[in-house]
């Protein structure tokens, strides 16, 4: 297949809204539903490729139409490193934060194009297959220690095998929603996200106060920009101490390595601005010693796919991957992703591997972000980093 017949002749974008089985709440405030921007591109030999991101702030729709998918019609599908490039090229080397996520579903959308024509899985083109399935974590948010502990239940009895408790929402229920948890999952891995709501102070006084609890990690316990805290931190007592929005780009991942910030780096494509990032930070991550494992922020299929797809490729990513696909109620791809033993199974089609069903997409398609942050029962409440 020549070039030529991998150029990008077209490109579509759809803003959508997934509405939850229930809401969804967190450090930041009470999630209503999920967001998410969804790219088709098509190549000047007919192959199409899908891709997905992250949609939470206006400024990542914006970027999209304005400056990544023209520079998009610019490239082939082959090209994802320079259309990353490019972007920051632009003058987004300033605002690497606004732009991640709109690069996302484009890159994404190359890549799947680029497999198809190849006629292989995404993985293959990465290195093989290290694994041929990735475990699950169990995401649960609420901020009720019986609400947590119901829907531990429900996950276990469903198959998954590890488990995520949101904290964070305040010190009174902190160590609760932990304890509630734990007595239900018993000694399997079980790991806290605190969304950077404590002071470096809180944190030690929190940890040894959760420290009977053996949790497989701590996750984003002070502000994102504090490395330094968190590496002291990781100094002053036990549980590994992990980072999520302290590691959106690569640039962040070698400042996390340089810093000694965390036992466990939380990547994610949508933020580091593609697939092929994610793969280049595990990597940094690997010659260190680091394990890896991927954020959850309601992916649909597409992105489950992709994450999927990283996991089979990526040696270092041996902790259970974030998943709050249960909380979804619908979807756009017309393949399920069945857990087995608390395992998803790597798609082996070419691509991501998976089916869009297009009339899903029109009927989910929305013109405006509602319900990422914030909370609508409290009017003037607004979430500070870090809160106690």
């Amino acid at each position: 297949m020549t070039d030529d017949k991998l150029r990008i002749v077209s490109a579509k974008h759809w803003m959508l809204r997934i509405p939850l089985h229930a809401d969804m709440e967190w450090a930041s405030g009470r999630r209503t539903g999920v967001t998410r921007l969804v790219v088709r591109l098509e190549t000047a030999g007919g192959t199409v490729g899908w891709g997905e991101t992250i949609c939470l702030l206006d400024a990542i729709p914006a970027v999209l139409e304005r400056v990544v998918l023209p520079i998009a019609l610019t490239k082939s599908v082959d090209q994802a490193e320079a259309l990353h490039r490019h972007v920051l090229g632009a003058g987004y080397y300033h605002h690497k934060r606004a732009a991640v996520m709109a690069i996302c579903a484009v890159e994404m959308a190359m890549w799947d194009a680029f497999g198809r024509a190849c006629g292989q899985p995404l993985h293959r083109l990465w290195g093989g297959t290290w694994r041929d399935r990735a475990a699950m974590a169990a995401y649960i948010l609420a901020a009720d220690p019986a609400a947590a502990a119901e829907a531990a239940r429900v996950y276990l009895d469903r198959g998954h095998r590890e488990f995520k408790v949101k904290i964070g929402m305040s010190e009174a229920t902190d160590i609760a929603l932990v304890r509630a948890v734990r007595e239900v999952v018993g000694d399997r891995p079980l790991r806290a996200d605190v969304n950077g709501a404590w002071t470096p102070g809180t944190a030690k006084r929190m940890l040894e106060r959760l420290r009977p609890f053996d949790l497989q990690y701590i996750e984003q316990p002070l502000e994102l920009d504090d490395l330094a805290g968190h590496a002291a931190l990781r100094r002053s007592q036990p549980v590994p101490v992990a980072l999520d929005e302290s590691a959106y780009t690569l640039s962040d991942i070698g400042n996390i390595v340089r810093a000694e910030a965390a036992d466990v780096i939380l990547l994610d494509p949508h933020e580091a601005s593609g697939l092929w990032p994610v793969v280049k930070q595990a990597a940094v991550c690997e010659s260190v010693g680091i394990p890896v494992t991927l954020h959850s922020g309601g992916e649909l299929g597409l992105s489950q796919a992709a994450y999927l797809h990283l996991a089979a490729s990526i040696p270092n990513m041996t902790i259970a991957l974030d998943t709050e696909r249960a909380h979804l109620a619908a979807d756009i791809v017309r393949e399920g992703f069945a857990l087995d033993d608390g395992c998803f199974a790597v798609p082996t089609g070419p691509g991501l591997g998976v089916t869009v069903d297009e009339a899903a997409v029109e009927r989910h398609a929305v013109t405006r972000i509602e319900g990422a942050y914030l909370d609508d029962r409290r009017p003037g409440w607004f979430p500070v980093k870090p809160a106690y």
